[in-house]
């Protein structure tokens, strides 16, 4: 099997991933323009592109409240740049393969651990904002004291595991079906019997991973607002 690794360059004694910041730059740029389309003209009796656009920023609307409750129209624009972000960076890897003397030069973002976790990341940073926002200092880290003292270890790991299964999760479903396209493709190559075989192999994968793409962006934003609203709902809300 032949290995392949995305070029990358040094700046300032850090390394970057070219390749992952071409396909990021690509994914931002598409989701932009399809929005801005989207978005055009629009009526107060929404048809076609518009109804798209409105029935999936309205899914990720009803999806966090359940999460977020009162605090859903502060999140709502977020979680829907997270998910329309997921979901494409999640099935960009599916369009095609692209490799030039030994580098990768495309691949969907979410098939690095290095992204998911910067997305973790991103969730778990604006958590403690917004809970400090919310509850104060003080009142914020008394949560961690919750409903005792001696919880405050379990209290500290479950911050931890919840950043780690997070990257973890996405980073492994995305990764998994990125390793079985290229099974697939080898054994587009082993003869000319297995060649009809494959293709037909990967269009029945390639339609069950963008399902799965999907659902993973589902599942991130359902579980990012769960984090967040037990940063800024109280106990009685």
């Amino acid at each position: 099997m032949e290995t392949t690794i995305n070029p990358t360059v040094s700046f300032l004694g850090i390394e970057f991933d070219l390749t992952i910041l071409a396909m990021s730059l690509l994914t931002v740029t598409i989701i932009f323009f399809l929005v801005f389309w989207a978005s055009r003209r629009m009526t107060l009796k929404p048809k076609g592109k518009q109804n798209v656009l409105e029935f999936l920023y309205e899914m990720v609307n009803s999806t966090i409240s359940q999460n977020l409750g009162t605090y859903t129209k502060n999140y709502s624009l977020l979680m829907f740049v997270i998910f329309t972000f997921v979901f494409v960076a999640n099935n960009l890897g599916l369009l095609t393969k692209l490799e030039v003397n030994g580098y990768n030069l495309w691949m969907g973002e979410t098939e690095n651990f290095g992204v998911t976790f910067t997305l973790s990341l991103l969730i778990t940073i604006i958590c403690h904002v917004e809970g400090v926002r919310k509850k104060g200092v003080s009142g914020y880290l008394k949560g961690f004291l919750e409903p005792y003292p001696a919880m405050l270890p379990m209290n500290l790991l479950e911050e931890v595991t919840n950043l780690a299964s997070l990257a973890l999760r996405l980073f492994g479903n995305i990764y998994s079906g990125a390793v079985v396209t290229s099974l697939i493709l080898q054994l587009a190559h082993l003869s000319i019997f297995t060649g009809p075989i494959a293709f037909v192999l990967n269009m029945v994968w390639v339609a069950f991973s963008v399902f799965i793409g999907f659902i993973q962006a589902y599942v991130f934003i359902i579980l990012s607002s769960s984090y967040i609203g037990k940063k800024v709902n109280g106990e009685g809300e």
